[in-house]
């Protein structure tokens, strides 16, 4: 039952997400306007706050909103959100992952390099408990996914370039979506899941101690077994509960209105 409530909200976050995007690259909203309340949309749409939050968080990585003291949250310009944008449409959803994990190969493994150079006590300290985080999630049963993107920031962080943070940022959804997906195969079998924990842990060792060959080749070798994971997830896996995040990383948008399908 509340698996079957959270993948209703995150479809509802899907729908809400797409046409409050939709209305600001129109126009409908225009620059420096300012969204509606957040009670007004939770009454107006029907839907939950925790929805009505999780809807704002996106158009922010977006890059299409942002929020001011005093003024809620503002409409920014379309126009300079849309430098970089993923989606090119696929029926094959491994594919769809596979896609976001080839484009994050390159990226963790430099982030990992410059890391391991540059780090401060201070970053190798949000690095550790990053880490910590993932452990202390999945006991409790949790998925780790917003703690798995987290350890990935404070890497990204550490380099000292504020470049990778921010890129980070703007693929936040669709790393969500590619992490939910190869957490909730990982998660299927504890071989999985502790070969995971380890590639996590060879990162972190050699950033720690500023192993910069190790450290690179460390986050590259991640990326491919994520990889290989994927290659060889059973048919049926793609159905389950994982199918609404694949199927986002699957295609460029959502065909329907907000309240189609409801």
């Amino acid at each position: 039952m509340q698996e079957n409530k959270q993948s209703n909200e995150r479809t509802l976050s899907d729908r809400l997400t797409d046409m409050l995007a939709r209305e600001i690259r129109s126009g409908a909203y225009p620059v420096n306007a300012r969204l509606p309340t957040e009670k007004f949309m939770t009454e107006e749409y029907g839907v939950s706050r925790t929805v009505v939050r999780e809807v704002i968080s996106r158009l922010k990585s977006a890059g299409l909103v942002e929020t001011r003291q005093g003024s809620g949250t503002v409409v920014l310009d379309p126009a300079s959100s849309d430098a970089f944008r993923l989606g090119r449409p696929d029926e094959d959803p491994a594919r769809g992952v596979l896609r976001i994990i080839e484009l994050r190969r390159g990226l963790e493994g430099e982030m990992a390099a410059l890391a391991a150079e540059r780090r401060s006590a201070q970053d190798m300290l949000r690095i550790n408990r990053a880490l910590a985080e993932i452990d202390h999630a999945v006991q409790m049963d949790g998925d780790g996914v917003e703690e798995d993107l987290a350890f990935h920031i404070a890497i990204a962080r550490a380099t000292g370039n504020p470049h990778y943070p921010e890129l980070l940022g703007m693929l936040t959804r669709a790393l969500k979506d590619a992490i939910r997906v190869t957490r909730g195969n990982e998660a299927r079998q504890a071989r999985l899941a502790e070969d995971v924990r380890n590639e996590h842990e060879a990162i972190r060792a050699a950033i720690e101690r500023q192993d910069i060959d190790a450290a690179r080749a460390a986050a590259f070798h991640h990326m491919l077994s994520t990889s290989k994971r994927i290659q060889n997830v059973d048919p049926e896996y793609w159905q389950g509960a994982s199918s609404a995040a694949a199927g986002r990383l699957a295609r460029t948008r959502l065909a329907s209105e907000l309240r189609k399908g409801k």
